[in-house]
């Protein structure tokens, strides 16, 4: 099959799948980049992050398009476009939430509704914690924390030194632990 002779998504799909060829499924996803990225960005609301989502989606496509018997692309590649952007989030929540037991102690409670609706408060009143951090604390606190990042990458990354990342971190955890504290208490 000729690459000049494919005018629809079907027949570009068609073409990847028989020929392996990316070259195909490139020009597929081309078409509908633009519409992925906005999908992303509507998530993300960081315009670098979604075009590496767009990108990272791409990736994933060159397995997933030969596993599924896709009927309409775009409407296909908007789904996986927004459960990738779901998972995402769901991933830095988690992440969220491992940062969140590093300084809250959760008490046991037998209602396990109204703990899932404490943590979530707590997790809000975390992310409005680490807004208030002087920026050096809150960079470091992320990238350690929640990008799992470790020391020295932390400080190849600011260009702060080790000793400054060490001290932004532990200074960053005892003012979180502090102003979690002062909102439980209001």
């Amino acid at each position: 099959m000729s690459k000049q002779t494919i005018h629809t998504d079907e027949e570009l799909l068609q073409a990847f799948l028989q020929a392996g060829e990316l070259t195909y499924l490139g020009e597929l996803f081309q078409r509908h980049s633009e519409m992925l990225y906005y999908v992303c960005l509507r998530y993300f609301k960081e315009p670098e992050r979604s075009r590496d989502a767009v990108m990272q989606i791409f990736e994933e496509l060159i397995e997933k398009v030969k596993k599924q018997d896709i009927q309409d692309f775009p409407r296909w590649l908007y789904v996986v476009g927004k459960n990738h952007c779901l998972m995402a989030l769901r991933s830095a929540k988690n992440k969220m939430e491992i940062v969140t037991d590093s300084f809250v102690e959760f008490g046991v409670n037998l209602h396990q509704e109204e703990n899932y609706q404490d943590k979530e408060e707590q997790l809000s009143q975390l992310e409005r914690c680490i807004e208030v951090l002087i920026d050096k604390q809150k960079q470091s606190i992320q990238l350690f924390f929640i990008e799992q990042k470790c020391y020295k990458e932390v400080s190849e990354i600011t260009g702060y030194s080790l000793n400054d990342v060490k001290s932004y971190i532990q200074n960053g955890k005892r003012n979180l632990k502090n102003c979690m504290e002062r909102s439980g208490n209001e």
